[in-house]
């Protein structure tokens, strides 16, 4: 692995134009090898996505990830953290609390993004086929509000880059787009990008066979 590999970081206009949130997309990074499972290329990609969150002022604030088993289960983060945590069984995760990072790993599957800039809070959830099925992002919607009081009208929703027909055979970013709807957002943003159209920008589990690395969704208040 190159020590001098720096990860592309894409950033959607809409969250950037909230101003009390940090995000960013990591994307594919250049000359690291991950033809490995998901674990080794994780471990691979460690170095450079730690840079990158220090790059996007997040190196200091704890990373809460999922261990993201295509289920529906939503972490709830409403005290401070001090160190980082992955929550076993979870796709999901919402919190009111400043500086924390919420992380999620992608490979075709959608990272959805809500925030809601009145309360403050954000969530950030895992929602590919299955995931999709089970309406994660909307049972994070509705949990934003049960537990922090968030309005769906005041959310701002942002779909990342993933996999879409032809590629797929499945269109769960449009599905998700209109569960989020169902549940009362009308602020809602894609990126339209097909992660297996451009493997030379992305991480395509479809396209690669399975051994691939990860882009990884970071997002938290300030």
């Amino acid at each position: 692995m190159s020590v001098t590999a720096r990860a592309p970081i894409e950033y959607f206009s809409a969250l950037q134009a909230i101003g009390i949130c940090r995000h960013a997309f990591i994307e594919r990074v250049p000359g690291i090898d991950v033809s490995h499972d998901k674990a080794e290329a994780l471990k691979r990609l460690d170095a450079v996505h730690g840079e990158a969150r220090r790059e996007i002022g997040m190196g200091g604030w704890p990373l809460l990830t999922a261990q993201q088993v295509h289920g529906d289960k939503i972490a709830v983060v409403d005290q401070p953290v001090a160190r980082d945590q992955e929550f076993a069984g979870c796709d999901g995760m919402i919190t009111n609390q400043n500086k924390i990072a919420l992380g999620i790993h992608v490979a075709d599957c959608c990272a959805v993004y809500i925030v809601d800039p009145k309360t403050p809070a954000v969530g950030l959830v895992h929602s590919g086929k299955k995931g999709t099925e089970a309406a994660i992002a909307s049972k994070a919607i509705q949990q934003m509000g049960e537990r922090f009081g968030s309005d769906p009208a005041e959310l701002i929703v942002q779909l990342s880059p993933c996999i879409r027909p032809p590629h797929y055979e499945i269109d769960f970013a449009a599905q998700i787009i209109e569960q989020c709807r169902t549940a009362g957002v009308t602020k809602i943003h894609d990126s339209g990008v097909c992660t297996a159209c451009d493997v030379g920008r992305f991480y395509s589990y479809r396209a690669e066979k399975g051994k691939t690395g990860r882009m990884l969704a970071l997002l938290g208040l300030t």
